[in-house]
């Protein structure tokens, strides 16, 4: 079937019925990425089981509880937006603590956030989680996924390089200390010989001279 090799799905602006989309089910094996934005979705207890799924998208729903069922369903979600729902206390976002691998939550525009020392209170009852509405607790802004993959593979290109080193230079080198060794030892085979045919050539001269005197 199609839908086992999905691994993306957006489905903005669909309409949901009785709290769920036709056609969402269990079947999306390999599904990774799902965005379900402004559908009219109230609650998640139709939410099928996705075991690879990682990132969520709930926007401008009007979700107001039943977080519990996404650590169920979606076990492995690492970035979750709930932003623009009806959630208006710490209770509902204490539910969220079995999402063990959740790095990213963005509560923005919903009421909760209009509570006092909200960020500090999401912080404290999620521990797991790095950045709250795009910052984390220093009010750094979170990178985008699409940077991360390049600063990675910036890295790791870099990191080749240094192991390399620059292209062909030991090797250069070393063939021109053979060449010059090379060389070296032709010169000194061909010194020696003229000097041994030098001798030879005087030989008969100096018998020459000394039969004359």
């Amino acid at each position: 079937m199609f839908c086992l090799k999905v691994t993306e799905l957006v489905l903005d602006n669909c309409r949901s019925s009785n709290g769920e989309i036709e056609g969402l089910n269990d079947s999306f094996k390999e599904l990774e990425f799902l965005s379900m934005a402004n559908v009219e979705l109230t609650s998640l207890a139709k939410l099928p089981t996705l075991s690879k799924l990682r990132k969520l998208e709930l926007s401008d729903n009007v979700i107001s509880r039943g977080l519990e069922v996404l650590a169920e369903r979606c076990p492995n979600l690492t970035y979750l937006n709930l932003s623009g729902n009806k959630i208006k206390d710490l209770s509902t976002v204490e539910a969220l603590q079995n999402l063990k691998n959740l790095k990213s939550l963005d509560l923005f525009n919903c009421d909760v956030t209009n509570l006092e020392d909200y960020r500090e209170s999401v912080f404290e009852l999620l521990q797991q989680i790095t950045y709250l509405d795009g910052f984390d607790q220093e009010d750094n802004e979170a990178p985008d996924s699409e940077d991360e993959d390049d600063e990675e593979g910036d890295e790791e290109d870099e990191e080749d390089e240094d192991e390399a080193g620059p292209p062909g230079e030991y090797e250069e080198d070393e063939d021109e200390d053979d060449a010059g060794s090379d060389l070296g030892e032709g010169e000194e085979e061909e010194e020696a010989e003229g000097v041994r045919g030098e001798k030879r050539k005087r030989e008969p001269e100096d018998e020459g001279e000394e039969e004359d005197d």
